[in-house]
């Protein structure tokens, strides 16, 4: 019976090591007390993921989150999908396409183009923050997380960045450890995905954080009072942010919980 008890809370205390982030990060302050517009400030006739979409949260005083692709050529896109189907109407990779291709394109029938990553940085110039998100194709996440960096090195203002796939973390916690990181999640157990089931398990529960060490924990709104999110947010005080909020009131909840609030379909 001893042993067993002994057995447990050593598994216990190797679990909430496992989940521990990283904390004090000089430069998070200066993400909180901001809203994020999920993919720009996006409404009919104004495409997310759009400079249109970005330059309204700007006029509105939004921080926001966007989509990364890194292109063919080496050059960095701004749309959420790798397929342009959706969203241009084009069954064409934005991975296998260079910057004049581009040209080609317009989103949701509009005269909007798919931009720039620096077109978005250029727009910025630091007066909102930026939550980058890093999107993986076919395993290019380490060519991915240096074109990133390159390109936000000389970008004067607030920003993190995430990624869905754990090893853009665990990229920048090796090569970069200056670059707030953040791991997007969810309960994939319950929502599905392309992951395999032991993974989908350990990422719901946060158990690769002891490889990627994460500032902050990027996890579905609904899906955030899972446990191992309640205690890497209470018990090792590594910042919560929550997606993707879709009225006032959850908006409001989710200040109140601590947790920086990335928003879409309504204006705060």
């Amino acid at each position: 019976m001893i042993v067993a008890i002994i057995v447990l809370l050593v598994l216990i205390a190797l679990y909430l090591y496992a989940i521990k982030g990283r904390t004090g990060h000089k430069e998070l302050p200066a993400l909180r007390g901001w809203f994020y517009a999920h993919r720009g400030l996006h409404s009919t006739g104004c495409p997310e993921n759009s400079m249109a979409a970005f330059r309204a949260a700007k006029d509105h005083g939004y921080g926001i989150e966007l989509d990364v692709h890194l292109m063919k050529d080496g050059n960095l896109a701004v749309i959420h999908d790798s397929s342009l189907k959706r969203t241009a109407g084009a069954d064409v990779n934005i991975e296998d396409m260079t910057v004049s291709q581009l040209e080609q394109y317009r989103l949701e029938g509009t005269n909007e183009k798919i931009p720039l990553f620096s077109e978005v940085l250029e727009l910025y110039q630091g007066q909102a923050p930026l939550i980058v998100e890093l999107k993986v194709y076919k395993d290019n996440y380490a060519p991915l997380c240096e074109a990133a960096c390159k390109m936000l090195d000389g970008y004067n203002g607030p920003y993190c960045i995430e990624s869905f796939d754990p090893r853009c973390c665990d990229w920048l916690r090796r090569h970069r450890k200056e670059v707030i990181r953040g791991q997007l999640t969810e309960n994939f157990l319950r929502t599905g995905g392309k992951y395999p089931w032991l993974l989908k398990f350990a990422m719901k529960h946060l158990l690769l954080n002891v490889f990627t060490r994460p500032d902050f924990i990027a996890y579905r709104f609904g899906d955030r009072k899972a446990i191992s999110n309640t205690l890497c947010q209470k018990l090792w005080g590594v910042q919560s942010v929550a997606w993707t909020i879709r009225n006032k009131d959850d908006l409001n909840l989710a200040v109140k919980e601590d947790r920086l609030p990335i928003f879409e379909n309504f204006i705060p």
